[in-house]
């Protein structure tokens, strides 16, 4: 095409400032003029063919000028015609770079960004952004400095739209810093990290992201569960950020059941009562819903079936809590009667949505005579009890025969206002004769390899320092909690009765630490009893015509110790090995110790509570309650000391901060937490021996920063090499470890006096 070929002379003038010979430009340009010239002012017009002659004489090819020819018109509509120049400073500088291959990636998606960020301020803090991560990772490997490119660019410019639709800028910065910090010199790891492959960059992301995280939240849906349904099962979450063509929905199977991993509030409804609500649905097809054989129904069909028995058991949880109602309307879409046209389109979703709202809302107002009659009797069957599964089957292929239209099978469907996502993908309601494509949405029975066992509570998930790094991994340790199985607790009477003569000899030390309990409080208008001396002084007043004092009570307060303990044990293998001089093995000698001292802290009435720990990688830390802050040194919690074993690593940071969470919250003037330890923190997955002890110390210090005092006993005699890194002076080695069950006593109430 020549200057000529252009009718319009402007346009051929247009043309020949463009200065471009490329022909797949050619193609295009009228085009790209047309939205160009009814959006950009006439300067802009320049500034842009300017820059498309820029970006046409870097010689990388036609794509990144055939990429900005087609973004700016509708850039500019969003973020203004003022941000061209920020954006070609940021070209010029990937050119100069060795980063020139990335200018494409970033023209490509600049629209989209432009259209998310609104605004020039905003498209600069990306370009900010954008230029900081080229900077700082270019030429970074292997100390190389001049010839190699950042090999996470591109990835990261390919990925920025779907970025910036879950978090905010600063959470952009925030994601981007910690793959710089962790990632720069490692080429392949920061592609993965960048293009979202690595599960490292998955958990930040989901750090920053807005919000409810099911993470942030899995404890209480726990307990609403528990409490209001009776209903218990793991809470698995799915992610909604990387499926761009099907985004998937809740449902459960074997495994558990499967929410996604965030949401944000819809509306005046907070994430949590978003969770709520799915939870409540899912509860209702689990406790009402029946399989179905689903081979001879068809599509029409079985979409009714869902739509009717959905509302079948949310009708029923109504029933149960009536103000559920309120919650499931609230994020019901309500289709307009008239907002689907059936000439062209087909309508049967739209129907279906009108239908579902109108069986929950008795105010829906729809005036179709077949919706109204549906209506009806569905509240009819439902007025004879719970009904079944089978019966409102029977009313929804009803409905589909009554109503089924040939606009049904247009190719254009209309999907306004007609998904209900807290509803479940309802896999569960079906069953098929034959094997077919739809059995691959229903997941086989869980294999149980020997020695796992099956949680009981949800796990909860703790960050893990990286020394490295000198940056948290987010949500890296994963903790799971049980009571502790049960032995004899008469082996625990005898642990106390072979050592009676240290018992009395403690018994003297806690006889002197133990409160005063009672110490008088005078003057009191109510008290427990009558002060003689002030009720004396009164009467005489009131004889003598004076205003006698009202304040002849008192009362009487304790004057105590005001502590709460956690004792924490490590529970790893090494225990079971035998102790230096003694026919006993570490275990049996922990389990002496902690029983005399558990009696001894009884004694004192102090608040105090035992749990032990160990490890099996950071996806496997348990922790097992021994006994709680509730309760007394009982038969209960003998028979939990009685039956302590020892098996795998110690991962002592995730731990303590699970200790944490209980002592935190506990009431008292002052919070200790002692941790009884063989060995170094240590772990199978852990291959830096620094690792998990950094992490220790780390953890150390947050609970410090908590007002919680830590004080480790440590039996390993070379605890010295790193125990004192971990705890620094807060530490106590017992070198004979036959000497334990004296020793753990004193030293707590030397801590405590």
């Amino acid at each position: 095409m020549t200057d000529t070929a252009y009718q319009h002379p402007l346009m051929a003038a247009y043309w020949k400032q463009l200065d471009t010979r490329f022909p797949q430009v050619e193609e295009v340009f009228e085009d790209c003029m047309a939205e160009a010239l009814a959006v950009l002012t006439r300067e802009g017009i320049d500034a842009y063919l300017e820059a498309g002659r820029v970006i046409g004489k870097l010689g990388r090819g036609a794509e990144p000028m055939l990429a900005f020819m087609e973004a700016w018109p509708s850039s500019a509509i969003a973020v203004g015609e003022a941000a061209l120049p920020a954006v070609m400073a940021l070209v010029q500088r990937m050119q100069k770079s060795p980063n020139g291959r990335a200018i494409a990636p970033f023209l490509q998606t600049l629209a989209p960004l432009a259209r998310r960020l609104q605004s020039a301020e905003q498209l600069q803090h990306y370009l900010d952004i954008t230029l900081d991560f080229m900077e700082r990772t270019t030429g970074s490997i292997h100390g190389h400095h001049t010839t190699f490119p950042s090999p996470g660019l591109p990835e990261f410019l390919a990925q920025a739209p779907n970025l910036l639709s879950q978090l905010t800028l600063a959470g952009l910065k925030n994601w981007v810093e910690y793959g710089i910090r962790n990632y720069g010199s490692h080429p392949e790891r920061q592609k993965d990290y960048f293009s979202l492959q690595s599960a490292d960059s998955r958990a930040v992301l989901q750090r920053e992201r807005h919000g409810t995280l099911l993470a942030d939240v899995e404890r209480k849906l726990d307990l609403y569960l528990r409490g209001l349904w009776q209903d218990s099962d793991h809470l698995v979450p799915y992610s909604t950020a990387f499926d761009e063509i099907r985004k998937p929905i809740p449902y459960y199977d074997k495994l558990g059941i499967r929410l996604p991993d965030v949401y944000d509030d819809a509306g005046d409804i907070a994430g949590i009562d978003r969770y709520r609500a799915a939870l409540a649905h899912i509860v209702g097809h689990r406790r009402w819903s029946e399989a179905q054989i689903a081979d001879n129904w068809s599509p029409f069909q079985r979409m009714a079936v869902e739509f009717f028995e959905d509302c079948r058991v949310e009708t029923l949880l109504i029933r149960a809590y009536p103000g559920l109602r309120k919650l499931f309307l609230a994020l019901h879409p309500a289709p307009l009667e008239n907002a689907c046209d059936p000439e062209t389109t087909s309508c049967l979703r739209h129907r279906m949505a009108m239908l579902s709202r109108a069986l929950l809302d008795p105010e829906h107002g729809y005036a179709d005579a077949d919706l109204n009659d549906f209506v009806a009797r569905f509240h009819a069957v439902m007025a004879q009890g719970e009904s079944s599964t089978e019966e409102i089957a029977a009313l929804a292929l009803s409905y589909v025969a009554k109503t089924r239209r040939q606009s049904d099978q247009f190719a254009r469907v209309h999907f306004d206002d007609t998904v209900v996502d807290y509803r479940d993908d309802n896999r569960q309601l079906w069953k098929f004769i034959e094997a077919g494509d739809e059995e691959e949405a229903f997941d086989e029975q869980r294999k149980i390899e020997p020695g796992e066992e099956i949680h009981g509570l949800p796990p909860r998930h703790y960050p893990e320092w990286d020394y490295g790094s000198q940056t948290y991994r987010p949500d890296w340790a994963c903790v799971y909690e049980a009571l502790h199985p049960s032995g004899n607790p008469a082996d625990i009477d005898r642990l106390l009765a072979k050592h009676g003569a240290l018992a009395k000899r403690l018994k003297k030390m806690l006889d002197l630490l133990k409160p005063q309990d009672k110490v008088r409080i005078r003057y009191q208008e109510e008290g427990s009893e009558l002060d003689l001396d002030v009720a004396i002084r009164s009467l005489i007043d009131f004889k003598g015509g004076a205003t006698p004092d009202p304040r002849i009570n008192m009362s009487h307060r304790t004057d105590g110790r005001d502590i709460a303990v956690m004792l924490l044990l490590d529970l790893s293998e090494s225990l079971n090995e035998k102790a230096a001089g003694s026919d006993q093995t570490i275990l049996e000698l922990s389990q002496e110790a902690v029983s005399l001292l558990a009696w001894a802290i009884e004694k004192l009435g102090d608040s105090f509570a035992i749990a032990g720990f160990h490890s099996n990688t950071r996806h496997d830390v348990r922790y097992l309650h021994i006994k709680g802050y509730g309760e007394h040194f009982d038969d209960d919690v003998k028979a939990r000391l009685a039956a302590m074993q020892a098996g795998w690593s110690t991962r002592m940071g995730a731990a303590m901060r699970h200790a944490a969470h209980y002592l935190g919250a506990r009431r008292a003037d002052k919070k200790l937490m002692l941790i009884l330890t063989d060995g170094r923190p240590s772990d199978v997955d852990a291959h830096d021996e620094r690792l998990l002890i950094e992490d220790a110390r780390q953890a150390v210090k947050e609970l410090d920063q908590d007002g919680i005092f830590t004080y480790c006993i440590s039996l390993d005699p070379r605890a010295d090499e790193y125990v004192s890194d971990i705890f620094g002076r807060q530490v106590t080695v017992v070198d004979h470890v036959e000497r334990l069950p004296e020793k753990l006593p004193a030293l707590f109430m030397a801590l405590t006096k």
